[in-house]
């Protein structure tokens, strides 16, 4: 082995071991490194080697122990993806082997209750995991951990507990009827205290009482609820791609629900309508994000994404100040469904948010009058529930009196806004044109507290089971509007559910709205050209050439005759029959 070579291979060698014992680099990664700096290392050669500073052998060997090392990363790579791959299939077929358990159970009748029911079983494991990481942590720094649950309510004494060598505790494991009694005789009681316990809501003791005092588990077979818990064990949440992978597939159970039924599409936003809503509003760290009907929190999630890209920060990674304020003091949602509260929850969890922010609350029940600066956000985001009526007292709290839902919660996003806020909020194009006396006096408030800048006309079929259009408001708090920019988005194919919504169709909507730009598309309407009676706000394209053909109304008359003339003979075609 040349001299170069080996120097090339240590100093590679101890370059990934430095970064693996200080930067955090997982041990796969060393040889990544390794390859990675072997051409930098060269470089820092050449010239030396020009100058007779270092010998031309050595930079040889670099070059070759610089191929090798390039070769076996190329082999780790092959060998990473593999593992992925094996990663994804068995977390995926896991979640398959749940609902096969859960639909053959009584107490589960839909997707609804799968999502639900596997929700809290995936949470506790989640907290077990989270408090091994805990525990290791404070080992290594030579602390003490005082852990969040008694023993005898942990995952590896009550749901899995192993002998000596790690296997299953056959013997001690519950099951049956045993299982059951204990999970919803003890189990559940003592998480739903720690409510009332809890420090702040937003901590992980809360999240705990707050889940467990409003769901209950529905299956009713504690053989059932084994075979649950058996596959729940093998996922784990101990490393960011794990938490990804499951994040995807508890996305694709969360679309499945939407699909479920009529109730299941309040908790269902397509995401790549999300995606845009969210590119062009653009959140920023420091910034508080809001959704007052959070569901299963798909706004906060695909923020929180966002904002924990580099692309979106020029590349840069956040800071360990700015990863703090992301997890903390930035996504903040109210729910008022239980259901959808849970859910929300998990979600946020499974995609890195290990605290959220999620209150379980009915948001319209909170009067605007007592709204205060210190309560404001900077931007909200929201597909809040539409067709639904609130009761006379919730409307009390609103200066516009309506019973659509929609409209109250569009009355709650402005006023919490701060000046300056921006928000994106989904709502039913009839908005835009109702003319009962809440709906004009809502589109008056919305041109002249805020600059309604931009209009998404949304085809139909865009949300699965929903049978009415939609449209998104884009809106900043503070000037009133001036010009409405409009995107008409005509696709030339119908949405359905085996046919829905993707990125690529909104791709030109999202570019366009940087400059709003006028296409066949897209126009501008100078809010002084609006009936400033009626505030009608319809969306109506002008570059849209096809016209109508009215008939004249002899000619209607004539057709009408004749129909008649022909309805006649076959009546008398008919009695003679009879």
């Amino acid at each position: 082995m040349q001299p170069g070579w080996v120097t090339g291979l240590v100093f590679r060698t101890i370059y990934g071991t430095i970064c693996n014992m200080f930067c955090d680099v997982p041990k796969t990664q060393n040889i990544h490194v390794m390859a990675s700096t072997s051409y930098s290392f060269l470089c820092l050669c050449v010239p030396l080697v020009v100058l007779g500073l270092f010998p031309a052998k050595c930079a040889l060997g670099v070059v070759r122990g610089g191929r090798a090392a390039v070769t076996l990363k190329s082999v780790l790579n092959h060998w990473e993806q593999r593992t992925f791959n094996r990663t994804e299939n068995l977390f995926e077929q896991t979640f398959k082997n749940i609902d096969d358990v859960l639909f053959k159970e009584a107490g589960c009748g839909n997707e609804l209750d799968y999502v639900e029911q596997t929700s809290w079983v995936l949470f506790l494991k989640y907290l077990d995991d989270l408090e091994k990481e805990r525990e290791s942590a404070a080992s290594l720094s030579g602390k003490s951990y005082e852990p969040i649950l008694r023993d005898e309510y942990r995952w590896g004494v009550w749901a899995m507990p192993r002998t000596e060598d790690g296997e299953i505790d056959h013997h001690a494991a519950l099951t049956g009827d045993d299982l059951t009694e204990f999970v919803n005789g003890k189990l559940f009681p003592y998480l739903s205290k720690f409510k009332t316990a809890a420090d702040s809501f937003d901590t992980i003791e809360y999240k705990i009482g707050e889940i467990f005092s409003e769901i209950r588990n529905k299956i009713q077979s504690g053989y059932s609820l084994r075979d649950v818990l058996n596959y729940v064990d093998e996922l784990r949440f101990q490393t960011s791609s794990d938490k990804h992978e499951m994040s995807h597939l508890y996305e694709d159970k969360i679309k499945n629900m939407g699909n479920a039924g009529r109730n299941g599409g309040e908790y269902y936003t397509p995401r790549p309508l999300i995606r845009s809503i969210v590119k062009v509003i653009a959140p920023k760290i420091g910034e508080k994000v809001y959704d007052a009907a959070v569901g299963s929190a798909g706004f906060l999630v695909e923020s929180f994404d966002y904002m924990r890209d580099p692309e979106n920060h020029k590349g840069k990674k956040l800071s360990v100040k700015d990863v703090r304020t992301l997890q903390k003091e930035t996504l903040f949602g109210k729910e008022k469904k239980s259901m959808a509260f849970i859910i929300g929850t998990m979600n946020m969890i499974l995609h890195g948010v290990s605290a959220p922010n999620i209150v379980h609350t009915n948001s319209l029940t909170e009067n605007l009058s007592d709204i205060q600066e210190k309560n404001r956000f900077d931007v909200c985001l929201a597909n809040p529930p539409f067709g639904g009526k609130e009761r006379k007292e919730v409307q009390q709290n609103f200066p516009i009196k309506t019973g659509e839902t929609a409209f109250l919660f569009l009355q709650h996003f402005i006023k919490m806004l701060r000046a300056g806020g921006r928000a994106g909020i989904v709502i039913k194009n009839t908005f835009l044109s109702n003319s009962d006396n809440a709906s004009v006096s809502l589109r008056k408030e919305l041109l002249e507290s805020c600059d309604l800048h931009t209009v998404l006309d949304l085809p139909g079929g865009t949300f699965t089971g929903a049978g009415v259009k939609t449209v998104v408001l884009f809106f900043e708090k503070g000037n009133p509007t001036k010009n409405t920019w409009y995107y008409q988005l005509n696709l030339e194919r119908n949405l359905g559910k085996t046919n829905p919504l993707n990125e690529d169709d909104l791709a030109e909507f999202v570019e366009l709205q940087k400059t709003k730009a006028d296409s066949d598309n897209s126009w501008t309407v100078n809010i002084k050209d609006v009936d400033q009676t009626s505030f009608d706000l319809s969306v109506k394209n002008p570059n849209n050439n096809d016209e109508v053909v009215l008939r004249e109304p002899e000619e209607i008359l004539d057709e009408i005759e004749r129909l008649d003339g022909e309805a006649s003979e076959i009546l008398e075609t008919i009695r003679g029959l009879v």
